[in-house]
């Protein structure tokens, strides 16, 4: 008996030891709160368009769990991949600031192999707004993987709208019965993906409100709602390469979010909303709950009467609904003769200059327009074309190939040849070519970038650790008379911009976050094939000010695959978790054992 007193003494010695060094250790930004996730990802069955296939899940969920949190707050994920294969997670539209180590491409991070841990630890730096997360190799977004990201306002801050009486996410997306690996085989072999088996929200098929379209026995997703409440919905396209247009039936959407800005407060009956684009509209429930009301997502910019199953539909049930929706989906956009309608549409979403941003000051403060351009890159992607017998996409002549060496990596260990830092500002006059080249941008320099989308399809753009300026898009070849058309008041800021075909977008993006960043199509089958770039910011000072130094867990491959050590407990979801998780876990562990009589 005295034995198991003298341990457990002990024990409480070392918890108490423990947390004394944990109180006293300097954390990064310790004065912000921190949050915990632990997230094992795996396959699941599951029948969304009712057949049975394998789907990615995150803690068991499909969709994934919502990290919910507010500006400046740490966030520390520990993800287990129980997958057959490697895993990264990225977080679209978080900035990273100064942490492109967390990033989660290629670019920046080595795979978590299968049966391994990996956690990734950063900040919501100077951010508000809606943002997901999803899984950024091979098409393995195509199965799933995806959640959504809330950051809220500080109290300080204020919103330039009342508190909705709820907060809504809905993911639609277009969705394939095939699994991600035999898409990829598709795109492997040359063929193109074809048309979608359907669109799903929130991982559910749409409800039948057709009988011969859809079949019988489908899970649908119901939104429950009161009347007489606003509510806010934050409506995220997390799909493969379709277009969508968004709209409730009889409801008014009051569009207020974009991406972390607060946008001008405009009604819509629909919108189109592109792949990788997120938005928030307040809808309020102002109609008399005759029937529930039917939401809808359907394709766009196609072939209408071909592509009718290419349609997701939920239902808007009030509580004190008479009975189920029922009749014909409200109309899409009729824009056959008004090609522009989708574009003017996009035109019309403006930055609330009025609005308090993150900081408590106004979004307005930083005058885009007034600074002078230090850089100009004009991105062309052309239709898909075979390099060295392979179907490729490309940006200015080149199709990107991953090294096995994350970019970020071979800078910090002097490790040449692993990339070219020669990427064109302009689109080659020779034939297209595979390589790894990088664009160079200047520290605290203003770049001007325009897509040219000489493509079919409409495109959408996203570039990690920063969010744009989309300062102008129009139909035809950009020239520099274009210049002359651009917003440079109260464009749109946000991380994810689509490219109608045959037209051009114009963004500007200030240079001041220090790291390796991906400029990528968010199409996922345009980016498998090759349509992306790395853009690298370097600090000439090299201070940890700007770039925080490289994480204690950082995985290693590639020329560095012999820095990596075994993970020693790759079984154990607590394994390879930042040097807070390590604490706190033995911590509690400790106190446990503390606690055994």
């Amino acid at each position: 008996m005295e034995e198991v007193v003298a341990g457990r003494a002990a024990a409480l010695t070392v918890v108490l030891l423990l947390m004394a060094v944990a109180a006293a250790a300097p954390l990064c930004c310790a004065d912000d709160p921190t949050v915990f996730f632990d997230w094992h990802v795996s396959y699941v069955t599951a029948s969304p368009l009712g057949v049975p296939q394998q789907v990615i899940a995150v803690a068991k969920q499909f969709p994934g769990p919502i990290v919910n949190v507010t500006t400046n707050w740490n966030v520390v994920v520990n993800v287990r991949n129980n997958l057959d294969e490697d895993l990264l997670l990225t977080w679209d539209g978080i900035q990273m600031r100064k942490n492109c180590w967390a990033d989660g491409v290629l670019g920046t991070n080595c795979p978590i192999p299968p049966g391994w841990n990996w956690t990734y630890d950063f900040q919501v730096k100077d951010q508000i707004g809606s943002f997901f997360y999803f899984p950024s190799l091979g098409l393995q977004r195509a199965a799933g993987g995806y959640g959504g990201i809330i950051v809220n306002s500080r109290d300080v801050v204020p919103v330039p709208f009342a508190k909705p009486d709820g907060d809504i996410n809905l993911f639609i997306g277009d969705w394939y019965i095939k699994n991600h690996t035999d898409l990829r085989k598709m795109l492997d072999d040359g063929k193109d993906l074809g048309m979608p088996d359907g669109v799903l929200m929130n991982g559910k098929g749409p409800y039948r409100y057709n009988s011969t379209l859809v079949p019988d026995g489908i899970d649908y997703e119901t939104i429950n709602v009161e009347p007489g409440k606003t509510y806010r919905f934050r409506i995220h396209n997390v799909g493969i390469s379709t277009s969508l247009n968004f709209r409730i039936q009889n409801h008014n959407l009051l569009l207020v979010e974009a991406e972390g800005t607060h946008t001008l407060q405009q009604e819509y009956a629909n919108l189109d909303i592109h792949v990788g684009q997120s938005y928030s509209f307040l809808v309020t429930m102002d109609q008399n709950a005759s029937s529930d009301y039917y939401i809808v997502a359907s394709a766009r910019f196609v072939n209408e009467s071909l592509w009718t199953r290419v349609t997701g539909v939920a239902v808007l049930h009030y509580s004190n609904s008479g009975g189920k929706a029922s009749g014909p989906l409200p109309d899409p956009p009729n824009d056959f003769y008004y090609k522009g309608f989708s574009m003017n549409q996009a035109r019309s979403i403006r930055t609330n200059l009025s609005a308090g941003a993150a900081r408590p000051n106004p979004q307005g403060s930083f005058r885009y327009g007034l600074i002078n351009v230090t850089q100009a890159y004009l991105l062309r992607n052309m239709p898909p074309v075979i390099i060295d017998g392979k179907l490729r996409t490309t940006l200015n002549g080149i199709s990107y190939s991953p090294p096995t060496t994350p970019l970020r990596l071979a800078d910090h260990h002097n490790k040449t040849g692993v990339y070219t830092l020669d990427f064109p500002t302009r689109p080659l006059d020779q034939p297209p070519r595979i390589g790894t080249s990088v664009i160079n941008g200047s520290y605290r320099g203003f770049m001007e970038m325009v897509f040219q989308n000489d493509d079919t399809r409409v495109q959408t753009y996203h570039i990690d650790g920063y969010s744009v300026f989309v300062v102008g898009m129009d139909y035809g070849e950009w020239t520099e008379d274009c210049r002359d058309t651009y917003n440079k008041w109260d464009a749109l800021y946000r991380s994810t911009t689509q490219v109608f075909p045959g037209a051009w977008t114009a963004v500007y993006v200030s240079l001041d976050n220090v790291g390796i960043w991906n400029v990528r199509a968010e199409n996922l089958d345009t980016w498998y094939l090759g349509q992306e770039a790395y853009m690298r910011i370097v600090n000439p000072e090299r201070t940890n000010k700007t770039e925080l130094p490289v994480p204690d867990n950082v995985l290693y491959c590639g020329l560095l695959q012999y820095l990596q050590k075994p993970q020693a407990h790759k079984h154990s979801s607590a394994s390879s978790v930042s040097n807070r998780g390590n604490l706190l876990a033995w911590i509690l562990l400790l106190a446990s054992l503390a606690m055994v009589p």
